[in-house]
């Protein structure tokens, strides 16, 4: 709409010969009545195109790869984790699972798919430059922060170092990280290993926790995600256009889910109101007005209360509730509705990191299955997130 055949041919010449693009004649067209449809988008598509295009149609490729509803009614007929594997070398996962013995573990398809899922990641960063290159990194942030406190657990559990290690994710791996095991305080954590890593700034309000304990790890966690989404929120607004607008959408659901989850899992312990309402994000739907309510309630009861005025949220702990599905399920759905929204939209980074969170829950949907065909569960296989 608003496009004349003259502009339309400037613009493809743009696309072809982004060094010879010029617009000798814009001024006209800038006194005709239709002007303002061409000068909202042209700049944004040519400047786009020019870094990312080339990724971007990457990832749109691999959206296109993510398995479909056929593909998993073959999936949920399947008699054995080998058919499985039949049916997933005709997709875009193809033989990634050819080196592999029978019977073939549900873990292993997990390792294998989040392998392939990495090798795409690192090949996409290896390839853009900024700001996407930055914004690439803010998504490992997140696989840093639960690797850390993956390790520091397990090492007050007395697990061996090199075993949990292999079971960090690979996208959140960062230099001396077996260090964090011989931690006793978050004092140390941060001289040791923190303090030159990207997540040192998240650190910086933990600094006076006490001695390491499992009640410690998790204020230190919710703590610093609480800091990491702040921060990724305020990179993405900076960089304008449609990735604000996406990723404020679905850094707001993640802050709303962390605090819900954060508020009942409270019940029953030693926290206390302040210490919840540190813990909570201040950014998000609930924020502020949502989040005074949490920081209040005392029960289940109270929660649903506070959630009242916000329609998805309430139909999820009621759905909970009522053991139609789990919470976190509730949660899984709608996060992949909104990162399956977020391929409508053209010209943003966004998709990005919607690409990786479908990714990862086909993978979760491919070990359930596999799951349910090893411990003859085969009634509960249907029991997945639906992604396309």
């Amino acid at each position: 709409k608003g496009f004349n055949h003259f502009l339309v041919d400037r613009l493809l010449h743009c696309f072809l010969n982004p060094t010879t693009c010029y617009f000798p004649d814009l001024h006209k067209l800038e006194e005709q009545k239709n002007t303002r449809y061409i000068t909202m988008s042209a700049g944004n598509m040519l400047s786009y195109n020019l870094k990312d295009g080339f990724l971007e149609a990457i990832v749109r490729g691999h959206r296109n790869g993510i398995l479909k509803a056929a593909d998993y009614a073959n999936l949920t007929q399947c008699d054995s984790v080998d058919d499985m594997k039949m049916h997933l070398s005709l997709t875009d996962y193809g033989n990634f699972l050819q080196n592999e013995p029978s019977p073939i573990p549900p873990s292993v398809i997990a390792e294998k798919a989040t392998e392939k899922l990495v090798q795409d990641f690192e090949y996409l960063q290896k390839n853009c430059v900024e700001p996407l290159y930055t914004f690439l990194e803010y998504i490992r942030y997140g696989y840093m922060i639960d690797n850390a406190i993956l390790l520091i657990t397990g090492t007050l559990h007395g697990r061996d170092t090199g075993e949990l290690i292999e079971k960090c994710h690979p996208l959140g791996l960062f230099d001396n990280m077996a260090t964090l095991c011989a931690a006793t305080t978050v004092r140390d954590l941060y001289q040791l290993v923190i303090v030159d890593t990207p997540l040192a700034p998240y650190f910086t309000d933990c600094l006076s926790s006490d001695d390491l304990d499992e009640l410690n790890i998790e204020i230190i966690r919710n703590t610093i995600y609480k800091a990491y989404l702040e921060d990724f929120l305020e990179y993405c607004k900076k960089m304008g256009n449609g990735t604000d607008e996406v990723m404020s959408e679905i850094i707001a659901f993640e802050a709303d889910r962390r605090a819900i989850n954060i508020t009942m899992n409270s019940f029953g312990t030693d926290i206390t109101r302040d210490e919840r309402e540190k813990l909570l994000p201040t950014l998000g739907r609930l924020y502020p007005e949502g989040i005074t309510k949490l920081v209040r309630a005392d029960d289940q009861e109270a929660v649903k209360a506070a959630l009242e005025p916000y329609n998805e949220y309430r139909q999820m702990v009621n759905d909970s509730s009522y053991g139609e599905k789990s919470l976190e399920d509730a949660f899984f759905e709608y996060e992949t509705k909104l990162n399956r929204l977020s391929f409508e939209k053209q010209f943003h980074y966004g998709i990005f990191y919607s690409w990786i969170k479908l990714k990862e829950q086909e993978i979760r949907n491919l070990v359930w299955i596999a799951e349910c065909i090893s411990q003859d569960q085969k009634h509960r296989m249907n029991q997945f997130v639906q992604i396309f």
